[in-house]
């Protein structure tokens, strides 16, 4: 059992063992699949009720790093993340801090234009034909004269999705769903005041073109003018905030 026993403090006791036993788990000391003590055990060994180990582990399952069986064989296991879960985690989580307030829409700007320029060479040298179908879907439905202003900023967020996924490389996948399937939704409402949609279309189908050429400076140039744009309008919607505050 690869757990350290170590005195804790009185505050927040539930949370405390549940970080240890957390941390056993990410350092390898407690392998997947294995079998945790029985709650009793538990109390025993950390000192404290049954009910504080039972809101621990509900902390654990919380993050599904373990996962409860009935049963003779029956019991607390170790659980492996399911990548999937992960990025839901990652995105619910990204989302609300966004809604609320706590990333400047600068600092926004910023991250996502240099982790997306990245995916925008990848994507000029590793595109294949599905994730370019997806791109020349998108901008079809961005040029419907009727399409509703929240199903633009949709199809905005599935085609910059198609550049990451183009870039094949799975780090980046997922550490841009926080960017694009958490961030981008969110800022697109705040911005769209400011928001040129021919022009946006156009970039677009440039962007389209150069990555299916595999022209990655040229790509790389469109991205950063569409990227420069939407700065401005992150400073615009930010000094709107900041006047309504």
């Amino acid at each position: 059992m690869g757990i350290k026993y170590e005195p804790l403090v009185t505050e927040s006791l539930a949370k405390q063992i549940s970080e240890t036993i957390r941390q056993a788990i990410v350092d390898g000391e407690l392998q997947v699949d294995e079998r945790l003590p029985t709650e009793p055990e538990l109390a025993q060994r950390f000192g404290v009720s049954r009910p504080t180990i039972r809101e621990a582990l509900k902390r654990l399952a919380a993050q599904n790093l373990i996962r409860s069986r009935r049963g003779p064989a029956g019991g607390t296991f170790v659980n492996k993340p399911d990548s999937q879960d992960a990025k839901d985690a990652l995105i619910n989580m990204t989302s609300l801090l966004t809604t609320l307030g706590e990333f400047d829409l600068s600092d926004i700007a910023e991250a996502r234009r240099e982790l997306e320029l990245t995916c925008v060479y990848l994507a000029a040298e590793r595109c294949d034909e599905t994730q370019l179908a997806i791109m020349a879907q998108e901008i079809e439905i961005q040029k419907k004269n009727d399409l509703p202003d929240q199903e633009f900023c949709a199809s905005d967020v599935r085609f910059h999705r198609a550049i990451v996924d183009a870039s094949a490389n799975r780090m980046l996948q997922f550490m841009m769903c926080s960017v694009i399937e958490a961030v981008q939704p969110v800022v697109n409402l705040i911005v769209f005041p400011f928001w040129d949609k021919k022009k946006t279309i156009d970039q677009h189908i440039r962007l389209y073109d150069a990555i299916r050429a595999r022209d990655a400076d040229t790509a790389a140039r469109v991205f950063s003018e569409q990227m420069d744009d939407l700065s401005d309008r992150y400073s615009k919607a930010q000094a709107r905030r900041n006047r309504d505050k």
